[in-house]
C-alpha cells in the first residue's frame, strides 16, 4: 500500500470521529456515502478506531461516539427487569420514553453465553419507531425471546422521580417484574 493511501485511510478516519462527534448516531451506509467509500471500508475503518481505543458503538441507529466520563450531565440511572411478549416492545418502550427517560440498552441471562447486552439507546418515540421499523425490516428477533419474555434495561433520566414514574406505568402496564 503506498503512503498516499495510507495517509487517505488516516483522513478519512480523522473526518469520520469528527461526524461522529457532532452527529452521531450514523450509519454505516451514511459514512460511506459521505466518504465516497464501500461500507465495507466504514465498517474496517471504525474497527481501526475502536483499536485505537476510541469510544465508538455500534447501535440500531447507527454509530455513536461515546463522551468520555465526566463530560455529560449527571444521570439518574437505574436497571429493571421487564417482561412481556414481542409484540408488546414498542408499548413498552414508547411508555418509558414518555416519561422523558432513554432506555440505554437490553440485557438477557443467556444459558451458554451468560449476560448479553445490546444497546438500544432510545429517548424519543421517534428513536423508538425507528428501532422498531429497523427490527421489522431485517426480520430480527428480540433478545427477549431468548428467555420467554424476560430482560433488562438500563434507564437514564435527568432525575430520579422520572425513573420512579417511568416504573409505576411499567408495573401498571404489568410490564414490570418486582419479585
Amino acid at each position: 500500500m503506498t503512503e498516499s493511501l495510507k495517509r487517505s485511510g488516516t483522513d478519512r478516519r480523522e473526518q469520520l470521529l469528527l461526524w461522529l462527534k457532532s452527529e452521531s448516531p450514523l450509519t454505516g451506509s451514511e459514512l460511506a456515502r459521505r466518504s465516497s467509500v464501500s461500507r465495507q471500508v466504514i465498517v474496517q475503518d471504525i474497527s481501526l478506531l475502536k483499536a485505537s481505543q476510541e469510544p465508538i458503538l455500534a447501535t440500531s441507529q447507527g454509530y455513536i461516539y461515546m463522551e468520555p466520563a465526566g463530560q455529560t450531565a449527571p444521570l439518574a440511572s437505574r436497571i429493571i427487569v421487564c417482561k412481556h411478549r414481542p409484540e408488546q416492545t414498542e408499548e413498552e418502550l414508547k411508555l418509558i420514553v414518555d416519561y422523558g427517560v432513554s432506555v440505554q440498552d437490553v440485557i438477557v441471562e443467556h444459558p451458554v453465553y451468560g449476560d448479553l447486552t445490546a444497546p438500544i439507546r432510545v429517548g424519543t418515540r421517534k428513536e423508538v419507531d425507528d428501532f422498531i421499523r429497523k427490527i421489522s425490516s431485517t426480520q430480527a428477533t428480540y433478545l427477549s425471546q431468548l428467555t420467554g419474555g424476560i430482560h433488562l434495561h438500563t434507564l437514564n433520566a435527568s432525575d430520579e422521580d422520572k425513573i420512579n414514574d417511568a416504573c409505576a406505568a411499567l408495573e401498571q402496564a404489568g410490564f414490570l417484574m418486582t419479585d
